[in-house]
């Protein structure tokens, strides 16, 4: 399970390091040290390892709704996490998701979410998401 919160940076190149506590998992015999980096329609980039992945591809592709998968797939980029963990997130996400050099890596779970620092406060201090989020939490047995 993926949790918790990583300040990370980018590299010149786009590259950023996995953090070490979640290398193992991404590493184990159905991941291979693959992930699929997909644009979110909330301005993150989602991350899922492999066998994760699959599983999502699947429930995309039976949904029915071209447009979702237009948004997601298309734009949907398969890579390896190289020897020292690193992977490269692409131009095309990195613009898309407005990742400027300080970023945020997300545990949900079963996946990662990757924000833009500076987008990330500005997405949750949106009153409308504010106020979502107080309403979930009041009802959430803590």
């Amino acid at each position: 399970m993926f949790q918790g919160s990583t300040k990370l940076t980018l590299d010149a190149k786009g590259r950023l390091s996995m953090p070490t506590r979640y290398r193992d998992a991404l590493l184990e015999q159905e991941n291979e040290g693959r992930i699929t980096l997909a644009p979110h329609p909330d301005g993150s980039i989602l991350i899922y390892p492999r066998g994760t992945w699959e599983r999502i591809h699947a429930q995309l592709m039976a949904s029915g709704s071209r447009l979702l998968r237009l948004a997601v797939m298309a734009h949907a980029e398969e890579v390896e996490l190289d020897a020292t963990g690193r992977f490269l997130v692409t131009a095309e996400l990195r613009e898309g998701a407005g990742l400027n050099r300080e970023v945020r890596l997300l545990g949900m779970g079963d996946h990662f979410e990757l924000w833009d620092e500076a987008r990330m406060k500005a997405h949750f201090a949106k009153p409308d998401n504010a106020r979502a989020l107080a309403e979930q939490s009041a009802a959430f047995p803590f």
